[in-house]
């Protein structure tokens, strides 16, 4: 007992004992319970009462949504040391932590309205357990502040979902889709878990200013062993964020998933990596900046061109080329997405930098679910997925045709999608001012290469209708909740058009 007592009082004044603030976790600890009670309740409910599972799993989104509400009246921290600041914090809630939640809770409560009606071809408590568990670690992510807490985080987001691409019952594609995705993910954590341990041993700690701190005054022995760390470190987030060259199973994973699926993957995956992306470079590999800046802006100038110039190859008549196309455009939105992470590197106080990675982060979220959504609706009746299947659907689903035609302007930067645009100019404005003019040429070339996919896609939704093959089934009605994810993303895009300022200096405002 007396050993006891004297271990505990080292642990006290060593300031070990860590502190809790409940309401701060509440985002991610709302949505982690409500997929235990989901998988729970699973067990009890018949068949034909499933349908509650749906309906549990988005009210328990919503909530943590909703939970978003008493954070904003300034930054909390929990799970500190005893007696240090927020630098010695393992989970802060700041305005970065917030306006990203807000990003993947919202994702995900759009992409769970968007599943409701596929209930029949997937077992429903594992589907839903498996999304709430993902976007659970998604809402942790981007409020840790330790490399341990990082990759736990980015684990929970993409273990859930290897199983979510392969779930669907008696799809071929789907699982051949969830292993590469499996094997690709596997590769990039042993990379960066191998990265992460050589930061771990230059510098002596996991907290990420306690890193940029070591980081900042490695001894000369271990500074290779430290730049091999860092490297590592970011081409695990780079396999990811399937930045290119890493960027090899986007495209089958998101044909061979479920559409709601492969929406989730290409918003919330991708948020949660690059808040990740965000943190680590930002933060802990500061004094690095001269290292990753420039590497981020190679990485960002080859992405966007990849992505574009495969999106320009699909051709309208194969099966599934319209997720294809979106698979290959997310490839290029993700190299934009870098460019102002990488100008991060460049300047001396980045926080303008960031408010634009978040700002466009958040554009593409909402126009780029809309996309998948109204894919959703169309496949119900061409199975085949075709970008030719599109054509004439004004004549078919008026409604749908103009919202997802203005999903596709956003995406293009073109009015009436203002908030594209407007994202976009903040993106290239954030590349001159670091001086990174080379990068702002490639990005002004590969958004006019865009235009002309986004822009064929859209002429062919107004065109006159072709008839209706043989194997393709009578357009019936819209699902209820198929038809809210829609009108949810096309009500947000149309809001943040006419507020785009309001994203980017809540965003700015982070971090720092």
């Amino acid at each position: 007992m007396t050993d006891l007592a004297h271990g505990s009082a080292q642990v006290l004044a060593q300031g070990l004992v860590q502190t809790v603030d409940w309401a701060a976790v509440a985002p991610p600890l709302i949505t982690a319970v409500v997929a235990l009670v989901v998988l729970v309740a699973d067990l009890f409910l018949g068949e034909a009462r499933k349908v509650w599972l749906g309906r549990i799993a988005v009210g328990g989104l919503a909530l943590a949504g909703l939970s978003l509400l008493p954070l904003t009246a300034g930054d909390r921290a929990t799970f500190c040391l005893t007696g240090t600041t927020a630098h010695g914090c393992s989970y802060v809630a700041d305005h970065f932590t917030l306006v990203v939640q807000l990003l993947v809770l919202g994702a995900a409560l759009v992409t769970a309205l968007m599943s409701a009606h596929l209930a029949d071809r997937m077992p429903a408590g594992e589907f839903w357990f498996l999304l709430l568990s993902s976007a659970a670690g998604a809402a942790l992510l981007p409020a840790s502040r330790d490399l341990a807490t990082l990759v736990v985080a980015l684990e929970v987001v993409s273990l859930p979902s290897f199983a979510l691409v392969g779930l669907e019952r008696g799809d071929r594609l789907a699982g051949e889709a969830a292993l590469k995705f499996f094997l690709s993910s596997v590769t990039a954590t042993a990379v960066m878990l191998l990265g992460v341990s050589f930061v771990y041993a230059a510098t002596g700690s996991m907290h990420l200013n306690a890193v940029a701190a070591g980081l900042g005054h490695v001894p000369g022995q271990l500074g290779t062993l430290a730049k091999a760390g860092v490297a590592l470190t970011l081409v695990g987030f780079a396999f990811k964020l399937a930045v290119a060259p890493f960027h090899f199973w986007v495209p089958d994973t998101y044909a061979g998933a479920p559409l709601p699926v492969a929406a989730y993957l290409s918003v919330v995956g991708k948020a949660a990596g690059f808040s990740g992306l965000v943190l680590v470079t930002v933060i802990a590999f500061r004094p690095y900046a001269h290292v990753w800046g420039p590497a981020l802006a190679v990485l960002a100038a080859l992405t966007m061109t990849v992505g574009n110039v495969a999106a320009l190859r699909q051709r309208a008549s194969h099966p599934r080329s319209a997720v294809r196309l979106l698979a290959w455009s997310s490839v290029g939105q993700a190299g934009y997405l870098l460019v102002p992470l990488a100008a991060a590197g460049y300047v001396a106080d980045p926080r303008r930098q960031i408010g634009a990675t978040v700002a466009y982060a958040l554009m593409y979220a909402v126009v780029n679910l809309g996309a998948f959504a109204v894919a959703a609706l169309v496949t119900r009746s061409r199975a085949l997925g075709r970008i030719s299947d599109y054509r004439g659907l004004y004549a078919r689903r008026p409604l749908a045709a103009l919202a997802l035609a203005f999903f596709l302007l956003c995406l293009a930067g073109l009015p009436p999608g203002v908030i594209g645009l407007f994202a976009k100019v903040v993106v290239f404005a954030s590349a001159v001012d670091a001086g990174l003019g080379w990068l702002a040429v490639v990005m002004a070339v590969n958004v006019v290469v865009a235009l002309y996919y986004y822009l064929r896609w859209t002429a062919a939704l107004f065109a006159r209708p072709e008839e209706a093959g043989p194997a393709e089934k009578p357009a019936g009605a819209v699902p209820v909740s198929l038809a809210a994810a829609i009108a949810v993303a096309a009500v947000a895009g149309v809001g943040l058009s006419g507020a785009p300022q309001l994203v980017l200096r809540f965003a700015a405002s982070s971090l720092f």
